[in-house]
């Protein structure tokens, strides 16, 4: 949790400062008022002592207790305002970490986990600041200072409120004993809690199709009981605690005036007036003593859960970057749009068997490169290197005649216009999809009619209620899965980039717009250069240059004729597709 706490800010330590001092102050106030309280005793039990002396003291009695009321406002709204800023603090970092790591790290924790850290954990950590620093700083210095006003009232006192704090310490030990690794086992649970929720909503379809809500509502029942059950031992074994804290406390002072009937009737007359007021004293110390453990007690219930809130977060933000950021921001080779694979070959992180292995091709600009193969043969793999999603294993990739490598991301992505294989939508309209991102420009509503147009999104969207301000829900769950296809490729073609990487985009459209989206493509994007991963041959066959693809090697390019001529495996999937005469005739 230290580790996390380098991230206060100046501002924030000043506050923290100022708050501990006041808290001090406000200690000082507190542990003052016994004495006030010792006076009156003695002035009421003194024959001749005057009103005004009385009410003078119970004045400043009063005015002790509005300092630390005002002491602890201001306390509070001080340390508020830190955990507050903390918490936003972390959780920017956190979210901003998430978006830097590789497709490869962020697989290590899942998107619930994510939301969990994000979210529960972070709260936690907020709550031990706005609360348990506070009480990390007067519990202390209530006892010590507590204990050192009363050290030499009685011995009997002294070692009757040793023998409490004794008994006080070993309940607390013993609890967080027993409750401590159950706090991870909650935030675990917590976080199977959010992906069994997640799961659900993602696929209430074909739950529904499949007569499923019975089964999952027993899959969440589980783990939401599991959950529920270490929840409730958790606050059973604390409930233990406040009832022997205040039984302690109780007894405390019954036998502290019980000790005091007997010292005070054993002693002198002349020392009796002294000796009753200071067991008065005496015992509202002690009580600020048992208080104080109290708070301690309050402490440990916070503190464990927060430190393994903090230890699951520090988990995201250390976590090793492995796609280092390059410094080029410009290119000089005078290359525009070309792509050259050298020698490349992929294995994801501990894997044994490489996915691809020596992959070597030149894409020039304004050429239409096709990927094709069977299903796991590595054509999404290669596809997603260039982008640096993962980082090439062995060889290295070019664009523009630099290895990719040395490109600040930001500058890299700017070239790239990219078409993920699902089509993923923001919960926004059809113009805020269009123009998500940032492309070094300010997109114009002429430039996303036109990407909407090419797209062949244009004819749906006229059709929506609102027209291109219309909202897509979350996921895009309001459209077709051809719409949002459709809407993903106008996203790309507003950026108006180097280079278009489709990955498998055209699967969920009928062939007649995927014809036509092609070829709006072919016309619009002639100056661009364009990779295309596909499994209907109807949608490539027309490239400039096909690349085969078979358990990750390259075992042909060249063009659609060529290849049924030259390579075996792409002949066998053209048949399994199109009849021999439709292939003669293409």
């Amino acid at each position: 949790m230290l580790k996390l706490f380098k991230n206060l800010k100046k501002e924030d330590w000043i506050y923290a400062g100022i708050s501990f001092l006041l808290i001090a102050f406000q200690v000082w106030l507190e542990l003052k008022m016994p004495d006030y309280m010792s006076e009156i005793t003695q002035l009421v039990q003194t024959e001749g002592s005057k009103m005004a002396d009385i009410l003078i003291n119970g004045g400043y009695m009063l005015l002790c207790a509005l300092a630390s009321l005002i002491c602890a406002v201001i306390t509070g709204y001080l340390i508020a305002n830190v955990s507050a800023r903390f918490s936003k603090n972390i959780r920017k970092k956190l979210f901003n970490k998430t978006l830097e790591l590789s497709m490869g790290e962020i697989k290590d924790f899942s998107p619930s986990s994510l939301i969990t850290r994000t979210t529960n954990d972070i709260t936690q950590i907020q709550m031990f600041i706005a609360m348990g620093l506070q009480m990390m700083v007067k519990a202390p210095l209530t006892a010590i200072w507590a204990v050192t006003k009363i050290l030499n009232k009685s011995w009997q006192w002294s070692t009757l409120t040793a023998g409490a704090v004794v008994i006080l310490l070993s309940t607390v030990a013993i609890i967080l004993v027993i409750v401590l690794p159950r706090f991870k086992i909650v935030q675990k649970l917590i976080d199977r809690v959010n992906k069994i929720t997640r799961e659900n909503l993602m696929g209430i379809r074909v739950i529904r199709a499949f007569n499923a809500e019975e089964y999952q509502e027993n899959k969440f029942e589980e783990v939401n009981k599991n959950l529920t059950n270490t929840q409730l031992f958790n606050q059973k074994a604390f409930a233990i605690m406040q009832p022997i804290m205040y039984l302690v406390m109780y007894f405390l002072t019954l036998a502290i005036y019980i000790i005091g009937i007997y010292l005070i009737k054993n002693s002198l007359m002349a020392n009796k007036i002294a000796l009753f007021g200071d067991m008065v004293v005496y015992s509202s110390y002690a009580m600020q003593v048992i208080m104080s453990f109290l708070m301690l007690a309050m402490i440990f219930m916070i503190l464990p859960r927060a430190n393994v809130s903090a230890n699951r977060i520090n988990e995201v933000l250390d976590k090793l970057v492995s796609i280092k950021n390059g410094t080029l921001k410009e290119t000089k080779t005078g290359e525009v749009g070309t792509v050259e694979f050298k020698n490349v070959s992929f294995k994801y992180p501990d894997a044994e068997d490489y996915v691809l292995e020596d992959i070597s091709f030149k894409v020039k600009q304004g050429e239409t490169v096709a990927f094709i193969g069977s299903t796991g043969s590595g054509k999404s793999t290669l596809i997603n290197l260039i982008p640096r999603f993962y980082d090439v294993t062995k060889g290295e990739i070019l664009v523009d005649g630099i290895n990719i490598k040395e490109y600040d991301l930001k500058y890299l992505y700017n070239k790239l216009g990219y078409v993920s294989q699902k089509a993923v939508m923001f919960n926004d309209t059809v113009i805020g999809n269009v123009t998500f991102g940032d492309n070094g420009q300010k997109k114009s509503n002429e430039l996303v009619n036109k990407a909407l147009k090419v797209a062949q999104a244009e004819e749906f969207v006229s059709k929506m209620e609102n027209k291109e301000y219309s909202n897509i829900s979350q996921g895009g769950t309001n459209i077709s899965g051809g719409q949002k296809q459709r809407l993903s490729i106008a996203r790309a073609i507003a950026r108006e980039p180097e280079i278009y990487i489709f990955d498998d985009s055209f699967s969920a459209l009928d062939y007649k717009t995927d014809s036509k989206v092609r070829h709006e493509l072919k016309k619009y994007t002639k100056n661009a250069t364009s990779l295309i991963v596909a499994q209907r041959i109807g949608t490539i066959m027309n490239a400039d240059k096909i690349i085969v693809l078979d358990k990750g090697k390259c075992v042909g390019i060249g063009s659609h004729k060529e290849l049924l001529n030259s390579c075996d495996v792409y002949k066998e999937i053209a048949l399994s597709q199109l009849s021999k005469e439709e292939l003669e005739n293409a």
